[in-house]
């Protein structure tokens, strides 16, 4: 059985307006998520499921789902912020969903396969799709065997300002231990630097390992989830702006030595809008790897 993709879309209607305004960054309008569906088929998924949120399902199947159904089968599910376990109450004022574990909860009816997750609008590269289709092919007749992909920081920096980033921890035998979130990572005078919780700048190598939300995880992990949704709500359910995060979930799992997570090598280089004025630093980005030969110049479709 092939693996699924997972792509979390859920907040793409409040950046985009509704998509309308899905930014296209190819030669021919391709969005970032088109590379990464083109991506995701050559590396052998065999499924896409997107998460997206109600008010935006009748643009996202016109301008995205549209597209992609000719190409692999496609499923769609919802995030809201009422889709909470049964009995478990929260604060009726919060307007947003509760976070990308929460996202990725919202398979569980339609995936039965080892599955990836990735943002929709991050590009991840053609050797990250391999390497995550490679290992949850793996993993296909197995429980509690996941995988992150660990991007290299400095192939992750935007040339715009100083971003965040889930500095991971594996072990010798490249197992992850821990994700720490760091703020304000930037390059100055050649090396990398970030902040730590004291404001005290700190080095960090450009191969040390981030998370970029680019995840492995076979179906017992909605069980799971489940279980620490439950917990998180209880203590944080009142906060209106409480995130329930995937690091929070493998880390717990991780901390109760229920599962191992692969991090996975890539020599991939990730990019995303983080700054408006990152945009046509992308754009170039792309037109180099379509120079390059690694994407031709037309995805699917007619060239414009």
């Amino acid at each position: 059985m092939k693996p699924t993709l997972f792509i979390l879309a859920a907040g793409m209607g409040s950046r985009y307006g509704g998509l309308k305004q899905l930014d296209g960054l190819g030669p021919n309008g391709e969005t970032i998520m088109d590379y990464s569906v083109y991506d995701a088929v050559r590396a052998g998924f065999g499924k896409i499921v997107f998460v997206i949120r109600h008010s935006f399902e009748k643009d996202f199947l016109q301008a995205v789902v549209s597209k992609y159904r000719e190409i692999m089968p496609v499923e769609i599910v919802f995030q809201e912020v009422e889709y909470v376990p049964e009995g478990i109450s929260y604060n009726e004022k919060r307007e947003k969903p509760w976070g990308t574990n929460h996202a990725v909860m919202m398979g569980e009816d339609v995936i039965h396969e080892p599955f990836g997750v990735i943002n929709a609008d991050d590009f991840y590269g053609k050797e990250s799709f391999e390497v995550l289709a490679d290992f949850l092919r793996s993993v296909e007749n197995s429980r509690n065997e996941y995988c992150m992909v660990g991007y290299r920081v400095g192939n992750t920096l935007s040339e715009s300002g100083a971003v965040s980033r889930g500095i991971c921890v594996p072990d010798e035998n490249g197992y992850l231990t821990s994700v720490v979130e760091r703020t304000h990572i930037e390059e100055k005078g050649g090396t990398i630097v970030f902040l730590d919780e004291h404001g005290v700048e700190n080095q960090i190598a450009p191969e040390t390992p981030v998370s970029m939300n680019m995840w492995g995880f076979t179906p017992d992990y909605f069980a799971y989830s489940k279980e620490s949704f439950t917990r998180f709500l209880k203590v944080h359910g009142d906060n209106i702006k409480s995130e329930f995060y995937i690091p929070t979930v493998v880390n717990e799992l991780i901390t109760e030595r229920a599962i191992t997570c692969k991090v996975l090598d890539t020599a991939a280089k990730w990019f995303g809008v983080t700054y408006a004025e990152d945009r046509p630093q992308v754009v170039l980005k792309i037109n180099e790897l379509i120079r390059k030969g690694v994407y031709p110049n037309v995805l699917w479709g007619k060239e414009k």
